[in-house]
């Protein structure tokens, strides 16, 4: 075996690849947990001793799990809760184990959270809105990190989505319906929202529209919908479509402004980001943008495995597409 693999720890995948056989075939034969032929027993038993092993007993404590950790600004939302489901769920399937942080404690103690977490994974994954660059660039010198959500860092895997194309189609949409006094809802804190909002920018300044109306700054989470819907009401040259950062807000200005009298699609437009399952419940249907959450979380989880079982460097940053929804919420017959 290579010199470079050999230094590296021996995990289930190692001894299941080098047997030609499943990672629970590995566990059976190990761990006595269940029958296996002899066949397989035997293959397994060689790669065991292949991979420098003297003596059976220990050999199921020695092989340890592949152990993944993810580093979460949230698990609240919709969004969140989902992206941190799906990573289980792909990680589960691989026989890795997860170890989750949520970025719910002061920012000191979540930095002294992630390194120590650094010191007992084999890889991490890092959500926007948790640690700073600096922290994510520390510990990615010492095991393999994937990002998402963030600027690129170096030694660092960068997963994202497509933000800038999705939404210029959705504000020329909206225009397209008679939209003249557009309004952009969220907070520029994270990357994603950031590219949304420029898109918006663009796309408004583009269809040759006065002068774009000041967005409503406040973090794109379902408390601040109130919030939106109180300052709506209160513009004496009221804004005709909400563009919003994500579905968790659009849906809950939604029903602040239905509350108030205002309704949507015969008063106001709005339309939102994410396509989180919620949004095709609502009345009307939101009109948004599909992120695909589910293949973000498994191309996060399968980047990160092969950064730790083969070694490999950090590759380019990829981005996943995103699709425009068209529902009842930009005016669109349902």
């Amino acid at each position: 075996m290579p010199q470079d693999e050999t230094d590296r720890p021996v995990t289930i995948y190692t001894v299941a690849k080098l047997a030609g056989v499943s990672i629970s075939s590995v566990s059976r034969v190990l761990q006595g947990s269940a029958p296996a032929s002899e066949a397989t027993r035997q293959r397994v038993m060689k790669a065991v001793e292949q991979l420098g092993y003297s003596s059976l007993r220990g050999r199921a404590n020695q092989l340890r799990q592949e152990t993944h950790g993810f580093v979460t600004s949230s698990v609240v939302g919709p969004y969140y809760a989902e992206l941190l489901a799906s990573y289980l769920s792909v990680a589960g399937q691989n026989g890795v184990s997860v170890r989750p942080v949520v970025a719910d404690t002061d920012p000191g103690r979540l930095v002294e959270q992630v390194v120590n977490l650094s010191g007992m994974v084999d890889g991490m994954a890092i959500t926007h809105l948790t640690v700073p660059d600096e922290v994510v660039s520390f510990v990615a010198s010492r095991i393999p990190v994937v990002v998402t959500g963030r600027n690129p860092i170096a030694g660092c895997d960068a997963i994202g989505v497509e933000n800038g194309e999705p939404t210029r189609v959705l504000v020329k949409h909206l225009i397209g319906h008679g939209v003249r006094r557009p309004r952009f809802v969220g907070i520029s804190e994270t990357r994603d929202v950031r590219q949304r909002y420029s898109a918006y920018l663009e796309a408004v300044m583009e269809a040759g529209l006065d002068v774009p109306m000041a967005a409503f700054k406040v973090p794109a989470i379902e408390k601040f919908g109130m919030q939106v819907a109180d300052e709506v009401l209160a513009e004496d040259d009221r804004c005709d479509a909400l563009v919003c950062a994500n579905d968790e807000l659009a849906m809950s200005v939604m029903k602040a402004l239905w509350r108030r009298g205002l309704r949507c699609p015969q008063d106001i437009l709005i339309t939102g980001f994410d396509d989180i399952m919620l949004s095709r419940y609502t009345t009307p249907g939101l009109t948004t943008v599909r992120q695909p959450i589910q293949a973000l979380a498994s191309t996060l989880a399968q980047r990160l495995h092969e950064r730790i079982t083969t070694g490999g460097a950090a590759r380019e940053s990829m981005t996943l597409t995103c699709e425009v929804v068209i529902r009842g919420s930009c005016g669109c017959p349902e």
